[in-house]
């Protein structure tokens, strides 16, 4: 812990700001583990690393049209049944929409400038969201058709593992 008189110099090196004397600033140094469960979700991250892509769908009510969602749900948001997992078929994939950052954010590894993309898969009832890895001057354009490109050296267990890449 950092001593009472240390903690305004601190502070007002941390914050650049001046830290009036009546305030008590503490600090208190802790290591901390976060343990993250996917629960009902492990299979679509799972298989990301696997160069897999799960969705589910409701046999129960055949949901929106009987269709895929992707992301993938637990539970079907019609009939709230327990959905089943099936493999996506990514032919047929294109750009439905699309937005370029300079800025993606921490932890991304992507390309910068980064298109971020809106799919349009047949079969899937959702518009899941996702980025080009790879890129013309050009690119990417509405109806431009894709496919992935999955990180199964190294990966993050995150959504970051599936990529888009132009078909040639």
């Amino acid at each position: 812990m950092i001593s009472s008189e240390d903690a305004p110099k601190l502070a007002k090196e941390w914050f650049r700001q001046k830290i009036p004397a009546e305030l008590l600033v503490k600090y208190n140094r802790k290591e901390i583990t976060h343990a993250h469960s996917y629960g009902g979700l492990s299979k679509f991250f799972k298989g990301l690393t696997e160069g897999a892509l799960y969705g589910t769908k409701c046999w129960d009510c055949g949901g929106v049209d009987g269709n895929i969602w992707l992301p993938p749900r637990v539970h079907c948001p019609d009939c709230w049944k327990k959905m089943v997992w099936i493999t996506v078929d990514t032919a047929g994939a294109k750009v439905y929409s699309y937005s370029t950052t300079n800025y993606p954010g921490a932890g991304f590894k992507g390309t910068v400038p980064c298109p971020l993309i809106s799919l349009e898969i047949p079969g899937v009832c959702t518009r899941p969201m996702s980025y080009l890895s790879k890129f013309a001057d050009d690119e990417p354009y509405i109806g431009m058709p894709v496919k992935p490109v999955f990180r199964k050296k190294i990966p993050t267990y995150t959504i970051l593992d599936v990529s888009w890449v132009p078909i040639d």
